[in-house]
């Protein structure tokens, strides 16, 4: 076993985080992954409230371990949610974005971990000054929303900024990561396209097969305004070369879809997409356009469409090879990151 102050924080075997991913981290796989002696982590975003109390019993009804729970902090009923992992009594509370002060004051005051994802130096110092347990940091490499720095230049200058916690993401998928990260200064990795491709995820077969024989990774905005890294398909070709109007329309017919799937008015909708606009800057068009993201992925994670659905992905992807159960993949990570430990050599 590895001790670090991630394990001691949150109450896990391992320093090995499954990351929230939307319409893939569900309970299933986030059990897995916590009975492995992991962190899972459930994605919220893509469901209502009644679904997020539903996925926390399931979770619960399959292991005893910790796990956490993802949150959109600026979703208009992110302070509804809040009480719930406090009133469940969940472990971890991770954030999409960087969550409010306030935010994270209610949870620590109810004894609550919270991990912030940041994607630069300047957020993670942010969210310590507020008092978050940890930060996760993910590199240009990891899927879906991303920036442009690469994990080995924006891990160092965390670890240097911050005297939390700091988890590494972004370009992980063995024990050989994993031993490099701790040697950065992170007290463990983040993982997010290796959990997709295991046993235990619920991602369709035929789906699973498509990231093993699909290598191609590219960032692209078209599909909600911001970076966005997924696997190159014709669909994804098609929206690159889409003009502005014809990625509008499509944004509206998913923004109706989204809508009816996740039960929310349009004036829900507006409320999130005013605070998406000012936390963001985002332009109107960038909002509209983000109702693209949940029902694109839905389309593939879910309803086992490729060809109709984008596929966020870590350019880790070429690497993998095979489809382990958790338990696999975690103990492997471990144990190949003790023997990568113990077999350097300084002269």
């Amino acid at each position: 076993m590895i001790s670090t102050a991630l394990t001691e924080l949150t109450g896990v075997r391992h320093p090995v985080v499954q990351t929230g991913m939307g319409w893939v981290a569900g309970p299933r796989l986030v059990s897995a992954v916590a009975n492995a002696g992991g962190l899972g982590i459930l994605a919220s975003a893509t469901m209502t409230r009644d679904q997020l109390a539903d996925a926390i019993d399931e979770v619960r009804s399959r292991t005893s371990a910790p796990f956490g729970v993802n949150l959109r902090a600026d979703a208009s009923d992110a302070g509804e949610r809040v009480d719930l992992i406090i009133r469940t009594g969940v472990r971890v509370a991770s954030f999409a974005l960087a969550p409010s002060r306030e935010l994270v004051e209610r949870l620590k005051d109810a004894g609550v971990v919270v991990i912030p994802s940041v994607g630069a130096r300047r957020h993670a110092e942010k969210v310590a000054a507020w008092g978050a347990d940890a930060v996760l940091v993910q590199g240009g490499e990891g899927g879906g929303h991303t920036g442009a720095v690469a994990t080995t230049v924006l891990l160092p200058q965390v670890v240097d900024a911050v005297d939390i916690p700091v988890i590494a993401a972004g370009g992980f998928y063995d024990g050989r990561g994993l031993a490099a990260a701790l040697m950065y200064g992170a007290a463990g990795v983040a993982m997010g396209t290796r959990f997709l491709l295991t046993a235990d995820s619920s991602v369709p077969d035929a789906v699973k097969r498509v990231y093993l024989e699909g290598h191609d990774t590219l960032v692209t905005r078209r599909i909600d305004g911001l970076p966005h890294r997924v696997l190159r398909s014709e669909l994804v070709t098609e929206l690159e070369a889409a003009g502005r109007v014809r990625g509008l329309l499509r944004a509206v017919r998913n923004a109706a879809r989204f809508k009816k799937i996740s039960g929310m008015s349009w004036a829900g909708m507006v409320r999130d997409g005013l605070a998406m606009k000012h936390g963001k800057e985002l332009s109107w068009s960038q909002v509209l356009m983000a109702a693209n993201t949940p029902m694109l992925l839905k389309a593939a994670m879910v309803d086992g469409r490729p060809d109709l659905g984008v596929m966020a992905s870590g350019q880790v992807v070429a690497l993998i090879d095979a489809l382990p159960s958790c338990e696999e993949l975690i103990s492997g990570v471990v144990a190949d990151a003790e023997k990568a430990v113990s077999g350097v050599r300084l002269s």
